[in-house]
C-alpha cells in the first residue's frame, strides 16, 4: 500500500477539538501510549499519533476505493447520525446512521432478504400500487416501508458484506465492530480514551463527542475515498 500525503494538520486538528479525551477516570489504561498529558481532569490526545493513525486510514480507504471495493460507515449516536450520512452519501459509500440491527452482516441472509422487501415495497409505492391496496393493508406496508428505510435504507444497495467497516465510535458500536471481527472484515475506528485501541485494524485516537472532531475525521477519509473512486474511474 503506497503512502500518500493527507494535507493532516495539527492546527486544523486542535481547532475541531480531536485532542480532549475523556476524564482521567473514564479511561482505558490501553489508551496510554495514545495520551500526551493530563489537563483539568481530562486526558490529553497525542495529535502526532491522531495523524499518523488517519494518515493510514486514508492511505487504505484510498486503496480499497481505486479497486472498486464497498466501503461502509457506520455511526449511530445523535451527535455522528447527520455527519456519517452525509458524509458516506459524498463518497458513494454505504452507511448505518440509525439503529444497528444485530447480525446485520454476521446474518447476512437476513439483511439480504430485508434488503429485498425494501427494494419491492419502493418499487411497488413508486408504481402506486400501494395506493390501490385496501386502506388497512396499504397502511401496513407503508409502515413496513417506513420502518426499513430508517434502519436499512443507508445499505439498500449494498450487493453483499462490505470490503471496510468505518466505525466512529466504538463504544457505541461495540455490536458491529465485534460482527467485524468474526467475519474477519478489516475495520477503521475512531476511539477516544476509554476505548480499547488494540480492537480494530487501524484505531484513530480523537474525541468522538464532538461534532467538529467527527466531521474534521470523516472529511479526510471522504477526500481520500473520492481520489481513490477517481482512480479507479480513470483506469476502468
Amino acid at each position: 500500500m503506497t503512502k500518500r500525503y493527507w494535507n493532516i494538520t495539527l492546527a486544523e486538528m486542535m481547532e475541531a477539538g480531536i485532542h480532549f479525551g475523556h476524564g482521567t477516570r473514564k479511561w482505558n489504561p490501553r489508551m496510554a501510549p495514545y495520551i500526551s498529558a493530563r489537563r483539568n481532569g481530562i486526558h490529553i490526545l497525542n495529535l502526532t499519533r491522531t495523524a499518523r493513525f488517519l494518515s493510514e486510514a486514508c492511505d487504505l480507504v484510498f486503496d480499497a476505493a481505486s479497486k472498486g471495493k464497498q466501503l461502509l460507515i457506520v455511526g449511530t449516536k445523535n451527535k455522528a447520525a447527520d455527519s456519517v450520512a452525509r458524509a458516506a452519501i459524498r463518497a458513494r459509500c454505504h452507511y448505518v446512521s440509525k439503529k444497528w440491527l444485530g447480525g446485520m452482516l454476521t446474518n447476512w441472509y437476513t439483511t439480504e432478504t430485508r434488503l429485498h422487501k425494501l427494494r419491492d415495497l419502493r418499487t411497488e409505492q413508486k408504481k402506486g400500487r400501494l395506493d390501490r391496496l385496501p386502506k388497512r393493508d396499504a397502511a401496513m406496508l407503508k409502515r413496513q416501508l417506513s420502518h426499513l428505510e430508517t434502519y436499512l435504507g443507508g445499505i439498500k444497495y449494498m450487493a453483499g458484506l462490505p470490503d471496510i467497516v468505518i466505525i466512529v465510535d466504538q463504544q457505541e458500536e461495540y455490536t458491529a465492530l465485534r460482527e467485524c471481527i468474526t467475519l474477519g472484515i478489516p475495520t477503521i475506528c475512531l476511539i477516544d480514551t476509554n476505548c480499547d485501541p488494540d480492537l480494530a485494524d487501524i484505531s484513530i485516537p480523537a474525541n468522538d463527542d464532538a461534532i467538529a472532531s467527527i466531521r474534521l475525521i470523516l472529511n479526510k477519509l471522504v477526500f481520500a475515498i473520492c481520489e481513490g473512486r477517481s482512480s479507479y474511474i480513470r483506469n476502468s
